[in-house]
């Protein structure tokens, strides 16, 4: 069976191998939303609240690191039990990548990527590609907002939690922020919220420079250069010096703090030239 993006004349592959990341990313996401959801829905509370704050079997706490930043900003000492749910949300997402919850936990994602695959199949080549330093400029005001105004105001707007409430709690009114971005995505700026302006990604992307996760074009040399990892690379300008760099003793490991760890590129790459590996303190490298 031919894959969507490849010709007759390339190799064949399986569904299987050409969506196998995806297939696991939106596995994670939709999980994640039903355990939010099998407490006001079912009444088994395995985990209460929301992505922003939430209490796993009413112990383990986890905090959003944008709220958790938006709280010092506003009232200064964190509660302690903040303070613990953001010291989690760092060691998991420091060993996987900061980004990792854009693409593997983020219900917005889903949004997002649905209006890329519509501009894909529309043929939508033109918008607006503004910096994506934009979205450290947003989250700069988020904290600003907070500190001045001594409250958390981004959370009454944060498409993230919108999302979840309007699923989780039926406030569908608060789904038309999340409607808003999916017709700016596809018909104004290409990837534009998660990767320009968004100041939850922006967030956790300051993790990424410790994460031990990382995507390597392993096998660069292999490259025919079809481009198709450019085509559904969500942050695409992260792959060119790793895929490109030999010639400048670059080495092929994606270290760019933006990289999302979505795992699309090595479901497309008809030559395989990419891979997930663990990158260890002792430098050695352990491939999934």
């Amino acid at each position: 069976m031919l894959t969507p993006h490849h010709s007759a004349t390339e190799p064949q592959r399986a569904w299987w191998r050409f969506y196998q990341w995806l297939f696991w990313r939106r596995l994670s996401q939709m999980l994640v939303l039903l355990l939010f959801l099998l407490g006001p829905w079912a009444g088994i509370w395995i985990i209460q609240g929301n992505l922003s704050a939430s209490l796993i079997l009413e112990t383990l706490p986890m905090t959003d690191l944008l709220l958790f930043a938006q709280v010092v900003a506003a009232q200064g000492v964190p509660a302690l039990q903040v303070a613990l749910g953001v010291l989690l949300v760092v060691g998991v997402y420091g060993v996987l990548g900061g980004r990792f919850f854009c693409a593997w936990v983020c219900p917005v994602n889903m949004v997002t990527d649905l209006a890329s695959w519509l501009r894909r199949r529309m043929g939508i080549t033109k918008g607006w590609r503004g910096s994506r330093s934009i979205r450290f400029g947003v989250l700069v005001l988020v904290l600003l907002l907070a500190a001045g105004s001594g409250t958390l105001l981004w959370e009454w707007i944060n498409p993230v939690a919108l999302l979840h409430r309007g699923v989780i709690f039926g406030l569908w009114l608060g789904l038309l922020v999340v409607l808003g971005i999916f017709f700016f995505d596809l018909l104004v700026s290409p990837h534009g919220w998660c990767g320009r302006l968004c100041p939850t990604g922006a967030a956790y992307s300051l993790l990424s420079h410790v994460s031990l996760l990382r995507v390597d074009a392993a096998r660069r040399e292999v490259c025919t250069d079809c481009r198709e990892c450019y085509k559904v690379c969500p942050e695409p300008q992260v792959i060119d010096l790793p895929l490109r760099g030999a010639e400048r003793g670059i080495g092929p490991t994606i270290t760019d703090v933006q990289c999302t760890n979505c795992g699309r590129c090595i479901d497309v790459c008809p030559e395989d030239v990419y891979q997930f590996a663990f990158h260890l303190p002792n430098k050695s490298r352990v491939a999934l």
